[in-house]
């Protein structure tokens, strides 16, 4: 009876000991893809940081529906850092706390350094789908969706030069922001091999950006056939309407950072008409891949897809993609899930919205063909 007791016993610890680790064999039967979104949805940049929230989210949400990431669901977390990198540093944080594995993020470019220099210390993957500036992925654990500063400066000039809109430029930027000071670099440079004269290049600061009187005078009297606005557009719309009041015409040539403008309070988006940028969207594009995006996107958010909510949209595309080429899991830690996905993202080739053919190489650079639109009767209008 002793005896019998005595297994009893043993084998009620048995049972209990199992018991106690059951609950890791579940999790990871349970176990979901966590990926975080930092960017700003107050404040001045807070159209980007919208629009990249909702893109991924979209995505997301189509992904689970057709059956997850290697037949696992994902969760998604966005946390507003209101364009500061301090805040995004504290988003950051409570994102690993909440238990992220992979961060879609940040939106902006000086945040988005700020976070890489913490994520690489984590071996936490990163893949920003509108981080611009070429510091964003200086470090191996960060990919970009999004062309780079310097990328779209040699667009842009090649663009202008290979189009003939302007042999006369006039440059205005924001030498306090990395985003514009590396545009404008690069455009400058390119400028030169395009046969495009500079008439003029003003900078301004964060803390002057108001008044750009001094800048546009500059440009007219140069007799500048287009001005070059490697800016946001908060700051592009006071330009535009600064140039009216002051009767100078001329053209107007933007990046990504342009999206956005026609959104902009109390802005006269009559002043806009004619307004051309470089991007690698297109909303009225005909190709029906990009029209159900639009749909899809209008119908969950009543409200037409800038190029950032694009590029978000392909970025859960893309770690789709290169997780099922790896077979990453959910239930792997961290470190693992990001160098898979860092060998991932070199292997495929996705069909996205913003490219038909996007590659990635190891330096987290995408490769895709850059488009402009130009701005009539109020919408984004694929220009040849």
């Amino acid at each position: 009876m002793r005896s019998l007791k005595k297994v009893l016993s043993v084998t009620t610890a048995a049972a209990m000991a199992l018991a106690a680790i059951s609950p890791v064999s579940v999790f990871a039967e349970d176990a979901t893809f966590k990926i975080g979104g930092i960017g700003p949805v107050t404040g001045a940049a807070a159209i980007y940081g919208q629009a990249v929230k909702n893109g991924t989210e979209l995505a997301i949400n189509e992904v689970n529906e057709a059956g997850g990431i290697n037949g696992t669901q994902v969760e998604y977390q966005f946390e507003d850092d209101e364009n500061d990198a301090e805040k995004s540093l504290n988003a950051y944080n409570a994102l690993k706390d909440w238990g992220m594995n992979i961060l879609v993020g940040t939106v902006t470019s000086t945040p988005c350094v700020a976070v890489g220099n913490e994520t690489v210390n984590d071996n936490m993957f990163q893949l920003t789908p509108s981080g611009s500036a070429a510091e964003c992925v200086a470090n191996p654990n960060v990919f970009r969706v999004c062309f780079s500063d310097p990328n779209q400066g040699v667009a842009a000039a090649q663009y202008i030069g290979e189009h003939k809109i302007a042999s006369k430029v006039a440059i205005i930027y924001d030498s306090s922001d990395v985003y514009s000071s590396g545009i404008t670099q690069k455009f400058t440079e390119e400028a030169a091999n395009q046969g495009i004269e500079i008439v003029s290049s003003e900078a301004f600061t964060a803390d002057n950006n108001k008044d750009f009187s001094v800048q546009l005078q500059k440009a007219k009297d140069g007799g500048a056939e287009l001005v070059f606005l490697p800016i946001y557009y908060t700051e592009a719309s006071l330009i535009l309407s600064q140039a009216n009041s002051m009767g100078f015409e001329t053209q107007f040539f933007g990046c990504d950072g342009m999206d956005g403008i026609l959104g902009v309070e109390n802005f006269d988006t009559s002043l806009a008409e004619g307004l051309m940028l470089l991007t690698p969207f297109a909303a009225d594009a005909k190709d029906e891949k990009t029209q159900n995006f639009v749909k899809a996107y209008q119908d969950a958010y009543g409200d037409t897809p800038n190029q950032f909510a694009a590029d978000a949209y392909d970025a859960v595309y893309a770690l789709k993609e290169a997780a099922e080429k790896e077979d990453v899991k959910a239930d792997m830690d961290v470190a693992e899930i990001c160098a898979a996905l860092q060998k991932g993202m070199t292997e495929i080739t996705l069909q996205g919205v913003t490219g038909d053919e996007i590659t990635w190489t190891e330096d987290g650079e995408p490769a895709k063909t850059p488009k402009a639109v130009q701005i009539k009767d109020g919408a984004y209008v694929a220009m040849e």
